[in-house]
């Protein structure tokens, strides 16, 4: 999962900025892959952020979030096949993808969340479309998430039905003010550490000691 950066800033302040921007896009995608799939009642799936500070020139990026995907944990075998004799056998696989496409969507929707709470905006489902993502570092991760659709759904009005049918349970994640705690939890944990790594058990935990509080 990779932020999609448009301008490279070189000030001081125009870095912190984007940083924060940054640490809210990721914060999206890991709380979405950790705490929606477990609502969901989805297995486990191995993640980590990687973090480089230093910003140099092959890694321009602050943090991105890798791996994450339930559709790399299923067999191969499972999904080639996408024909299956009855409704319940397409189950894992339809929520699988369908999971991983939400979770993409989480980044940029989050950032977005943020640009508009700092600025004092309206923030909604009419104002900050699906394609409005791409404003917020998502355009990587709406490719991918088409890539995913066009895999698993051919038909083309079936697929534009289902990725705003996702965006609005994405939307309904990111709004949930307990989830958006999280987010905001996690963006800053982001923004105030010093690791070049950060396993997804650290972050597991990062999550579940701030829902007990």
């Amino acid at each position: 999962m990779l932020r999609t950066q448009h301008i490279v800033q070189c000030s001081p302040a125009s870095i912190n900025e984007l940083n924060k921007h940054i640490a809210f896009h990721e914060a999206g995608h890991v709380t979405a892959i950790y705490i929606r799939n477990k609502q969901q009642q989805l297995p486990p799936v191995f993640f980590q952020i990687t973090i480089n500070k230093s910003r140099q020139k092959d890694f321009p990026f602050f943090a991105r979030v890798e791996g994450g995907r339930l559709i790399e944990n299923l067999p191969v075998a499972e999904i080639e096949n996408k024909h299956f004799d009855t409704a319940l056998e397409k189950q894992p696989l339809k929520h699988a993808y369908e999971a991983d496409v939400i979770n993409l969507l989480a980044g940029g929707l989050a950032e977005a969340k943020f640009v508009a709470l700092r600025d004092d905006e309206i923030f909604n489902p009419y104002l900050v479309n699906i394609n409005a993502l791409k404003n917020y570092g998502g355009h990587s991760d709406l490719e991918q998430a088409n890539r995913y659709l066009e895999y698993f759904i051919s038909n083309i009005a079936e697929r534009e039905l289902k990725i705003q049918s996702l965006f609005e349970q994405t939307f309904q994640f990111i709004e949930e003010p307990k989830n958006w705690k999280c987010i905001e939890h996690f963006a800053n944990y982001l923004l105030k550490n010093g690791q070049s790594t950060i396993s997804c058990e650290e972050a597991s935990t990062v999550l579940e000691q701030f829902l007990v509080t």
